[in-house]
């Protein structure tokens, strides 16, 4: 039975392994080429105090292959749910070749058990030693990378650690369960790809922001969260703030909501394009005439009560946050693996 499922199964899985081989090899002749000029990077800015820069240069030099590797770690689980998962079982109910095996002496249980086990461990552990070679790759460009593609960001987080393992295991399993209700490869597959796809939303968008409760804090205003500070010239107008997304003193937080109080703790409008503040441009430190420069403006502002206002879950939480989203794959996969034992004996014919 094992041999018979090797056979079926050997085609996609050398394809697949050529892939990861491919890609293995590029990260490790770049990885310490990578990791070294981060290094050396960091070591000078530190001393001219020109990190910012640094980062900018660094992360744009390499944001390509930064974002296409994720993108091959974000694609593999929805690629092993279509072509692994789905067409396991459908091609064999299509062919009927299912009722020979079983008339062979071979109980469907042990049948499924060893099509599930083999496949879907091959599947586990592909995607879990590519996604743990690209986060170590990437791991000086997610120290660089803008808030937008910071560790903790929906998009690159599922990119990196052992979640995609996690994506993998369902997926497969998602594929096998649809493919014993529809019986058909090409809508399994279709209705894989979708119900896979959604649950991909909703998991960043209505249920990893609450795994644990979010930390909330309020910040005084700095160049580390503030995308735009402006002063009209001549006093034509107050200034105007943006925020980043951005915590001071966390970079690589993941920020969940962002707001700009004013001095008696109230929310203002606008902090995300540019929200204007009251204080005087016409004299004191905010005056452009007085050629004081933004510091000394900025220092008014904050001395003012003017303060960023932020919901987020802290950098230092990737990992937990890995383990506890695996295993949500993990208890989703263990459900859907029971119902593919449950059907296979009572409905499937």
């Amino acid at each position: 039975m094992i041999w018979l499922t090797w056979r079926q199964f050997r085609g996609a899985a050398a394809m697949t392994a050529a892939v990861l081989v491919v890609l293995a090899v590029a990260l490790a002749l770049t990885g310490p080429g990578l990791s070294s000029g981060y290094s050396t990077g960091i070591a000078s800015c530190v001393q001219s105090d020109s990190c910012k820069n640094f980062y900018d240069q660094f992360f744009g030099t390499y944001q390509l292959p930064f974002l296409a590797v994720s993108l091959v770690v974000l694609l593999l689980p929805a690629l092993v749910g279509l072509f692994w998962g789905a067409p396991l079982i459908t091609r064999e109910l299509e062919a009927g070749t299912h009722l020979l095996v079983w008339n062979q002496g071979i109980t469907r249980a042990r049948w499924l058990t060893v099509k599930l086990g083999l496949i879907g461990l091959v599947a586990m552990a592909a995607t879990c030693l590519c996604g743990l070679a690209v986060t170590w790759w990437s791991s000086p460009l997610d120290k660089s990378a803008p808030e937008e593609l910071a560790l903790m960001a929906p998009l690159v987080f599922g990119a990196r650690g052992i979640a995609p393992m996690g994506y993998a295991a369902f997926a497969f399993a998602l594929g096998v369960t649809v493919g014993m209700l529809v019986r058909r490869t090409l809508p399994a597959m279709a209705l894989t790809l979708a119900v896979f796809a959604a649950l991909q939303l909703a998991m960043p968008l209505l249920v990893r922001p609450h795994l644990m409760p979010p930390v909330t804090g309020t910040f005084e205003l700095s160049e580390s969260n503030m995308d735009h500070f402006g002063i009209p010239r001549h006093g034509a107008g107050p200034p105007d703030i943006a925020l980043k997304d951005a915590v001071p003193g966390d970079a690589g937080a993941w920020v969940l909501s962002n707001e700009l109080l004013d001095p008696s703790g109230r929310p203002i409008a606008g902090a995300g394009q540019g929200a204007p503040i009251e204080v005087s441009t016409t004299s004191g430190p905010c005056a452009p005439s007085g050629g004081t420069g933004m510091d000394l403006c900025l220092v008014e502002i904050n001395r003012l009560g003017y303060r960023q206002q932020a919901t987020y879950q802290p950098l230092e939480r990737f990992w937990p946050f890995q383990w506890i989203e695996t295993g949500i794959y993990a208890l989703l996969t263990a459900g859907l693996t029971w119902f593919s034992f449950w059907w296979i004996r009572r409905r499937l014919s």
